[in-house]
């Protein structure tokens, strides 16, 4: 579920919230798109992005999220917040932030007994306009039952689905249909995903079966981005798993997530 060492568009367009961000803006068209009272998080370099980092994170899941987020498009400037962290993870410091993200980690139900007590600031945060991107772990927890109860539909483990490439939880390379393109991403027990009936979302990403690898969808005015395998794997990942990506290591794939998740995606992504 993390680096464990040893288009269906958009439904019915939400109501705007208070931290709605466009993508690509400057700081200064960015606060005027948002506008809303946190005026710190499109200070200094660019939007404010929380990444958790604390015990329910493998070690360099955070650090590498917070890269990617920092290379996007958004230009986002980031933080980390966790219970060792100088933030905490509380309405203040989210009040800044246009966007929450849960890094890779380990078993689900462990890491939500870290993590249940943010439940409630983290439903208030998207719900009122922020942005949730979950990886791996982090996408099994947007979930409900354990989780964070983002996501209007399944979330279920791919390599338990019928057909799936890969049967064990080892990390390894799996081959992906990117907007329709054949890709290669880093993955560790990912989840797949599927949206209720009629819940709007967009599948950015199918795995080898047909089922959903990346997904975006919204809850209450906000917008929640989820992925399965691993977009924001450096060389180091690869390298201490002895892996080798037959595309390079490339993080176009995460950039696109991120802007799908912040500014949202109105071309349709099929099944590939």
């Amino acid at each position: 579920m993390g680096r464990i060492r040893s288009g269906l568009p958009l439904g019915v367009p939400p109501r705007i919230g208070r931290r709605r961000l466009l993508i690509g803006a400057g700081a200064a068209g960015a606060l005027a798109a948002l506008g809303w009272a946190g005026v710190s998080a499109v200070s200094g370099d660019g939007p404010l992005a929380l990444v958790y980092r604390g015990p329910a994170a493998c070690s360099g899941c955070a650090e590498a999220v917070a890269d990617l987020l920092r290379s996007s498009s958004a230009g986002f400037r980031t933080e980390y917040c966790g219970p060792d962290e100088r933030r905490q993870v509380s309405s203040d410091a989210l009040a800044e932030a246009a966007l929450y993200a849960q890094p890779g980690g380990g078993e689900v139900r462990p890491a939500w007994r870290k993590l249940r007590g943010y439940k409630d600031l983290i439903r208030e945060f998207v719900d009122d306009g922020g942005h949730y991107l979950g990886f791996c772990l982090g996408a099994y927890l947007a979930a409900d039952e354990p989780g964070f109860g983002l996501f209007d539909g399944k979330v279920d483990q791919y390599i338990s689905t019928d057909g799936a490439s890969v049967d064990s939880t080892d990390d390894t390379v799996v081959p992906v249909r990117w907007r329709g393109q054949a890709r290669h991403m880093y993955f560790q027990d990912g989840p797949t995903f599927q949206l209720r009936a009629g819940a709007p979302g967009t599948v950015l990403a199918t795995y080898d079966t047909g089922a959903a690898a990346a997904v975006v969808t919204t809850f209450g005015t906000g917008r929640v981005g989820l992925v399965g395998p691993h977009p924001e794997a450096d060389r180091s990942w690869y390298a201490d798993a002895g892996l080798t990506n037959p595309d390079g290591i490339r993080f176009d794939l995460g950039h696109d997530l991120v802007k799908s998740t912040v500014q949202g995606d109105g071309r349709a992504a099929g099944k590939g």
